[in-house]
């Protein structure tokens, strides 16, 4: 088969089976297995937790604000705004993850409670993920709360993938702090 026609068959298998979800009980697996393990970390949990204390008196504007500059900031040479969320420990921490899962894991970022990024394996096309399901359907709903989402073509990761959002804890107190969304490859998933 041709590349481009083999590209075109897979495409359409998998637009067809994310129609569905069939992928949820591979990313539950891929989730028990592989996310588990570290999604506690403790440098995870403190940086989100420190951008809590920073970002929880922020009015709606200037998330907003915060959100438009991000989104004005990626792919050009100034990056204020991206920059404290690629350069921190816990992003590090996440790049270590991708790298290791050999291809299976194509991004990873960490929100805060208010929805917004705290550290990041690479630059997400947005900051502010308060407005989507990976935020709405785990952080607000609580501490085991778990999202996935259908198998779609990521722009930022130039793959196919599904979303595997999950509430963050604090491991001391149990209570929902942030969240975290790792996006699997979809070949992965098969």
């Amino acid at each position: 088969m041709k590349p481009l026609a083999l590209a075109a068959a897979t495409a359409a298998f998998l637009a067809g089976a994310a129609q569905a979800n069939d992928y949820a009980p591979a990313m539950q697996a891929f989730l028990d297995a592989q996310v588990r393990s570290w999604a506690q970390d403790p440098v995870l949990v403190s940086a989100i937790a420190a951008q809590n204390a920073r970002t929880g008196g922020l009015a709606q504007s200037e998330i907003d604000a915060l959100d438009q500059a991000w989104q004005s900031e990626v792919g050009s040479g100034a990056t204020p705004t991206i920059d404290p969320v690629m350069q921190n420990a816990a992003a590090d921490f996440l790049r270590a993850r991708v790298s290791e899962s050999g291809g299976m894991i194509t991004e990873v970022f960490a929100f805060d409670a208010r929805g917004l990024n705290v550290a990041a394996s690479g630059v997400t096309s947005d900051y502010w993920q308060g407005d989507e399901e990976k935020y709405s359907e785990t952080y607000p709903v609580g501490a085991d709360a778990v999202h996935f989402s259908e198998v779609e073509f990521d722009e930022s990761t130039q793959t196919f993938q599904g979303q595997i959002s999950l509430t963050i804890t604090d491991p001391a107190t149990g209570d929902a702090i942030g969240a975290m969304t790792v996006g699997v490859n979809a070949e992965a998933l098969m």
